[in-house]
Parts: structure tokens; sequence; C-alpha cells
């Protein structure tokens, strides 16, 4: 991947979620420069956003409460673009009932639940996405690929649902409106397919 598109910091996220180094040795590899941040400050001169998650809903109420999440907003609305992972996709949702009392970002109004009783949960192991609207992250990948997935809860599809799986019934993968993009699974445990799509987010251009 050549300087022009990898030119610039990729800022990580850290709210103690416990995937952190996994994440960010998948960016390198792809060819990003990856810098970590924990205040609103360390986002300012980002180049684009990631934010992983692995763990309780509840663990995403300590950005709003530090700012970040303001200055998240405040990047994305000035173009940068942000990519959220397994919990970072549910947080852009209006909440989950994993943690009621926890509010999401609210970029989607819809709230995560919990997989029903008839499947075993948490979801462990890795399921085929399907397409389901123009989606850049999965820009030169077979129709039907397969991605590693860990969670308890989900997504419901909403109108920027690009890709989805079933398991218990259908949920939201991927979704992506303008710079906001997320992925369900986790890239970084996703093998080859997972690489691509990091490199892709590395090449999206801002909105």
């Amino acid at each position: 991947m050549s300087d022009s598109i990898t030119g610039g910091k990729t800022v990580v996220i850290d709210y103690q979620t416990g995937n952190l180094n996994s994440v960010c040795k998948a960016l390198r590899a792809v060819g990003a420069d990856v810098s970590i941040a924990t205040t609103p400050e360390g986002l300012r001169n980002a180049a684009r956003i990631v934010l992983p998650g692995v763990g309780h809903f509840s663990s995403t109420g300590c950005l709003q409460d530090s700012g970040v999440a303001d200055a998240l907003r405040e990047q994305v609305a000035g173009g940068t673009p942000f990519l959220g992972i397994c919990v970072g996709l549910q947080w852009l949702f209006g909440g989950s009932t994993e943690a009621p009392g926890v509010s999401g970002l609210g970029v989607f109004s819809e709230t995560c639940e919990r997989f029903p009783s008839n499947v075993k949960s948490p979801h462990v192991g890795w399921n085929a996405l399907e397409r389901v609207g123009e989606s850049r992250l999965l820009d030169g990948l077979e129709d039907s690929p397969y991605v590693y997935f860990t969670h308890s809860y989900r997504a419901p599809r909403v109108s920027a649902t690009t890709a989805v799986t079933h398991y218990g019934g259908e949920f939201t993968a991927i979704v992506e409106r303008e710079n906001w993009m997320a992925v369900q699974f986790h890239p970084e445990k996703s093998g080859e397919a997972g690489l691509t799509i990091l490199e892709n987010f590395l090449r999206v251009s801002a909105c």
C-alpha cells in the first residue's frame, strides 16, 4: 500500500476493552501508522479513527464521561473516517439491553439486543457475510467471505447496513454511512479477509 493511501495517523481509542494489541498489530500489518489515544486531545490530528471492543456494553460509558464521544463526533463531522469493531459497532446505536442505563452514540436510533434463548450465546465462530448494500469495506472480496464473530448481543438491520449474517435470525454485520463504518465481527481475527477489510478502511476517502 502506498504512502498516499496510509498517510497520517490511524488513531485507536483505548478504553480498556482488552483486544487493543491485536487490532493495532493487524492495522500495522496492512500499512497503518498507528497511535493510541485515551483522551479527546488524542483524536485531534487523526487521519482515521478505530474503536475496538470486547466485553460489556457498559464499558463504553467512559467514552461519554471523558469527552471522547464529543471529540469523535466532531472529527467524523469534519471528514475523518471511523471504524468501530464489535462493541464498537453496537455503540453507534441508541443503546443495548445489555446495559439499559448506558446510552450509545445514537448514529442509529435502534437498540441492540441479546440473541434469542433458542441459540447458544455467546455466538462464537466463523460466519459468512451476505451483502445487502454497496460496501466499501468488502471491496475486492468474494461474494460471501467468512469472518470471525464472538458476541452475545446483536444490532438490528438498518438502512445503513451493507452486510448481514445469520445466527438465531438475521442481524447487522457491517454498517456504512458516510464516514461512519463498523463491523460486528473481528477483522483482526478473520485471516486474509479481515486484513483486506482493514486495508479497505485505510483507503476510504473522507465524505
